[in-house]
Parts: structure tokens; sequence; C-alpha cells
């Protein structure tokens, strides 16, 4: 009988339907791209903002004072002695102290007559001035309620773990097409929910759900993907899917910019996940999937739709297809770490994944640091990261998944390290070299995609891509904490972490079996054939060498 890969050459390893199912999945990178870094636009600080009390409220009103005019009279900070100031904003004067109303003048040099007044901390009754309405200025968070910001992104990467654990799960027992759709129509449901939340903590309760629902939408279309196609097609599935995540990254300023409110732009990230329930009529579920359970003829089923788009066709040789004779088992996290290639590859990849996660954030959080447009600086980022697909295309064929992955982590750890030492004078330098970090670790980050779902079994795969993803996802809540806690000891003091951190896995990938060429493993026995078979291919070809150059 033959097997998955012989019947899949036979119908097309990447044909007509093929490239539509990888198109169309290509799409849920684009909207998880704007999940993934939404926050930036959600929660961008107001033009200006300040507190008021109820005398100043009172002679706001009376005096019809225009916000800026406001602001400019009220605000501590402008007005307070040098050794009083860093209360600003957080603070207002205490009119209430006052209490003859005469003091309280609508002239603007007689208005505050004595800025000594004493400051107490402001309690509410905040007013802001802003072109787009945020959830800052939603729910209230600054000044001694601004790290509730910080705790809406950690809630949202919280959510990511989750999924990667649950969906990752469920897509491996019960399918990755169900698990799919499922996630898209929760990601949307969640998201409109979050878009009206009446209160804080239903906001923050609902996308944590989004961000569950994100994550299995998202790495379930990509183990469908790389499991529809065969493996000299995987490298370029595996590297423009992601692509699609950059082309988010470039057109989320575009939305925001053009949408006047948060809301509206939470509903842009949300709504087009409930198209994505229309791909139930066009997108199978993945054959290999069920090879492993045991459904070979709903698998030869699926090929014949695929020959048939494809123009081929399956010959009576195909009317069966070789199942897997591993006894079918529900995946656990102890399947990772049983075999000793399977425990190596696993932890080296959770380490990879953190270290991703960790330094591509925390440099995308330090240029923001730099000021300027945040619409015009964050569309730059995403260009930046155009490049590294592209590289990637480019050498992973050639030389392998190895050699790139370890040389991106590297370029990206000195060129964090060098930045640290450089000189403030020269701040193109600076920004060239940390801009040459940024495109490293974005290559990073795409290979160790390809590359976790080229080293586990197909019993295996969803639920183990989405448990060493979970790594990227506990960096992402510790990079903002890491960043500006230890940027307060030592600006570039992360850079330095940030840069060890790059370089240690630069190395330690270098110990990972290469999948250059390598059909997919169907069971656990396959990983652990990987290393040993490689050596004797290796030494196969030595002799080869030498007999040929005896002749």
């Amino acid at each position: 009988m033959p097997t998955f890969d012989q019947a899949l050459r036979k119908a097309g390893e990447f044909g007509r339907f093929q490239r539509r199912v990888f198109l169309l999945l290509c799409l849920t990178g684009v909207t998880f791209a704007f999940l993934f870094v939404g926050v930036v636009f959600l929660g961008s600080q107001p033009d200006y903002y300040w507190c008021r009390g109820p005398r100043a409220t009172a002679l706001a009103e009376r005096c019809a004072w225009s916000p800026e005019e406001e602001w400019n009279l009220t605000t501590p900070e402008l007005h307070v002695p040098a050794e009083r100031r860093g209360q600003g904003h957080c603070h207002r004067y205490l009119l209430e102290a006052t209490n003859t109303s005469s003091e309280l003048s609508c002239d603007p040099l007689t208005a505050f007559p004595n800025r000594s007044a004493p400051l107490v901390p402001c309690s509410g009754d905040w007013r802001y001035v802003e072109t787009h309405s945020t959830i800052v200025s939603q729910f209230d968070l600054v000044c001694g309620n601004a790290w509730m910001l910080d705790l809406t992104q950690a809630i949202l990467n919280l959510g990511f773990l989750a999924g990667a654990f649950t969906l990752g799960y469920a897509a491996d027992r019960y399918g990755r097409l169900i698990i799919y759709l499922i996630s898209c129509f929760g990601v949307g449901v969640t998201g409109v929910v979050v878009a009206f939340a009446p209160n804080f903590s239903v906001f923050v309760i609902f996308r944590f759900l989004q961000g569950v629902f994100g994550k299995g939408a998202w790495m379930t279309c990509f183990v469908i993907v790389t499991e529809i196609v065969g493996s000299k097609q995987r490298r370029i599935v595996g590297i423009v899917i992601q692509m699609f995540f950059t082309l988010g990254i470039i057109i989320l300023p575009g939305i925001a910019y053009f949408t006047p409110s948060w809301q509206g732009i939470q509903l842009a990230i949300s709504l087009p996940s409930f198209l994505f329930l229309l791909y139930y009529w066009v997108v199978p579920e993945s054959p290999r999937w069920l090879i492993t359970r045991k459904q070979g003829e709903k698998a030869l089923q699926i090929l014949r739709r695929v020959a048939k788009c494809n123009g081929k066709h399956l010959s009576s040789n195909y009317s069966e297809i070789t199942v897997t004779d591993e006894e079918v088992s529900n995946p656990s996290c102890l399947d990772l770490v049983r075999t000793p290639q399977m425990r190596k590859c696993t932890l080296i990849l959770m380490f990879a994944w953190f270290t991703s996660a960790v330094v591509y954030q925390g440099l995308v959080m330090r240029l923001g640091l730099i000021g300027g447009n945040l619409y015009i600086d964050f569309f730059i980022s995403g260009l930046v990261e155009l490049p590294g697909a592209l590289l990637i295309l480019l050498t992973i064929e050639r030389l392998g998944r190895r050699l790139p992955f370890a040389a991106s982590n590297i370029v990206a750890g000195v060129s964090c390290l060098v930045t640290a030492f450089l000189p403030e004078g020269i701040p193109w330098l600076r920004t060239t070299v940390a801009t040459l970090g940024r495109l490293g670790i974005t290559m990073a980050f795409e290979i160790v995609y390809l590359v976790n779902s080229e080293l586990y079994p197909t019993t295996l795969r969803n639920f183990g891509v989405s448990l060493c993803s979970g790594l990227c996802d506990f960096g992402g809540i510790i990079a903002p904490f890491l960043l500006f806690r230890l940027a307060a000891i030592w600006l570039e003091l992360p850079l330095i972490i940030f840069g060890i951190l790059a370089s240690v896995c630069g190395g330690l990938v270098m110990l990972l079996p290469e999948t250059k060429g390598i059909a997919l493993p169907e069971t656990v026995e396959d990983v652990e054939k990987l290393g040993s078979s490689q050596l004797h291919q290796c030494g196969r070809k030595k002799k080869t060498q030498v007999s040929t150059s005896d002749v």
C-alpha cells in the first residue's frame, strides 16, 4: 500500500487546491497581527490629561475655558517650582482650601494667584485631550492606574498561553479544522464584547478569552498549511504565512489612523474572524491527522478531491493508503520529553521561542521610546521585517534550517551587545545596528515556527507547537517588565540581556537535527531516527566521494 506522502505526490504537492487553501488561511495571519500588537493603538497615550477638583470644574464652566486654556491654567506641572515637579498630571491644586470665591477669577493673570497652594493626588474627574479615543481615557488608565494598561497586554499573552495548552491539545485530539473554526468564532464574539465592555473588569476577562481563541486560530491554521503540502513546499508556505503577519503590522497603522475610536479599532480587529467561518466549505480536515486517527478512507477522499482540483488522477493503486500501526493515543506533555531526541528538541525549541519573544518585543518597545509619529514609526517597523522573510526564502533551502536559524539569533545578539556600548553621539549608527538586530530576531522568530512544525510527529504536532510557543507567550508577558525595570537601572542593560539570550540561543539551535528535504515525521520513532539517519547519510556520502575519487 502507498504511504500518504506517495499519494500526495501523485495528487500534487502544491497544486491549485493547496495554493487556494494556503492563501485563504494566510489571511488568519493578518488578523492575528492585529490582535497581537493592537494594544499600541488601543492604549495610546492622550496628547495630555489632567484632573479637576470640584471648584476648578465650576470655575472652568463659569469662565467657558477651552480644554487648552484649562490645561494651561490649572495643571500644576506647568507652574510648580522645579523642585516640586514630577507630581504633574497626577496631582491638582487643592482649591477647596480657598474660602473666598473672589480669588477665583476668570482673568488668566489672577485665576490662581497662589501657585504654592497645596497639591493633592487626583482621585477622579479626569480630562483628556486626544485625537482618537483610547482605553486609557475610557477606563482612566493613568497615574496610579497606569499599570492596568500593561495588565491588558499581559492578560492577552496569558490568553495566548492558555490557548496553546487547551486548543493545541484539542486540535490534536478532535481535529484541526473544527478547532480552527471554533477559534475564529470565539475571536469574533469575544472581540465584540471587548469593544462594548461596560467596565474594565469585563474588558480584561474577554480580552483574555480573545487571546485564547486567537492563539488557537493562528497555530491551527499554521499546522493545517504545513500538513497539506509536500516537504519541498513547507519552507515556502511556512515563511510566506508569516509575511502575512508582517502585512497585518503594516496595515494596522492605517486602520488606526482613520478610525476615530478604540471601539472601532477593536471591531476592525475582531469582525473579520467571522468571515473565516466560510472556510468550512473550502478548507479540508488535515489528511495527515486523519491517518493518525486511523481514518485512512476519509484521508483518501480528501486526496482524490485534491487530485481532481489539481488536474490529476489517483489510479486504482491508491484505493487504500498506509495507516500508522502506532496505537492512537491522546497527546500529553510527557510525550514531548519521554525519548532523548524529542526531549532535546522540546527544551531547545522552548528556549528559542522564549528568546525570540523577549528580544523581539523588547526591541519593538525600545524603538518606540525614541518618540516621533506613532503611525509612521509603526509602519516603518513593519517594513523592516519584510527583508527578513525574503532572506529566509533565499537561504533556507540552500543552507538548510539550522544555519540560518543560528545565524539570525547570533546577528540579533551581537547587534544588541554592540548597540549597548556605542556612544550616544552617533545616533544614526546606533539606529542602524539596532535595526539589524530587529531584522535578525524577526528571521529567528519566523524560522522557529517552521522548524518546530517539522520536528514533531503528526500525532503531537499541533500540541507540541502550541506548547513550545507557549514560552513565547510567557516571554511576551515579562518582556515589558524586563525592559523598563532594567532600563531604570541602566538604559542599555536590557540590550545586554537581549544580546546574551539571543547569542546563547544561536549556539543551542545548532544541536537540533536538520529537516531540509525530509518528510514530516508521522510518529515519535520517526523523530528519534532523524539524528541517527542524518549521521548515516553523511557517512554514506563521504564513502561515496572517496570511492568516486579512487575511480
